[in-house]
């Protein structure tokens, strides 16, 4: 084991022992990632409900806010920027209408459609959501230099091109 082990160092040496004709490496990886999963998760809970956002609401107004002026996208293109159906988006935007964080517009380009724009509050509320959030993920990363963040990024880039592509 090395000299600083973790649990998940245990766990591995533990099935080793039993169960020598495995090769245990993926757990190593995995179990690792599956328990920072974990922290990140409550890591980002924490920053949205410090600025009054459930996660959900988070994703619909980052992709309205990451659009760019004037914060606006179409209910299609929040379907596929939030991969959800079509029934679970029309119920986050209603109730994001409902919360005053986004308005429903005819689009200009075509009156039988709607855009879906970032309302003032919304923007206040995703833009303090994103402050918080980037603090929170730095300080999980904050026993790693620059380098080696990086470095992890391309690892996790690479690992995670083999399942989005």
């Amino acid at each position: 084991m090395p000299k600083e082990s973790d649990e998940v160092d245990r766990i591995v040496a533990a099935w080793s022992a039993q169960r020598p004709d495995l090769d245990f490496s993926p757990l190593g990886v995995l179990s690792r990632v599956d328990r920072l999963s974990r922290h990140l998760d409550r890591a980002r809970r924490a920053a949205f409900r410090r600025s009054e956002l459930e996660p959900w609401e988070w994703d619909v107004l980052s992709a309205l806010r990451r659009s760019g002026e004037p914060f606006q996208l179409s209910p299609k293109q929040l379907l596929q920027q939030t991969l959800v159906s079509s029934g679970t988006m029309t119920n986050r935007i209603d109730r994001l209408v409902g919360r005053r964080l986004v308005r429903r517009e005819a689009d200009p380009a075509d009156g039988r459609s709607v855009l879906v724009t970032l309302t003032d509050e919304g923007r206040t509320r995703v833009d303090a959501a994103i402050t918080r959030l980037v603090d929170a993920e730095s300080e999980l990363l904050d026993s790693l230099s620059r380098p080696d963040r990086d470095r992890l990024a391309a690892l996790l880039r690479k690992l995670s091109l083999g399942f989005d592509g």
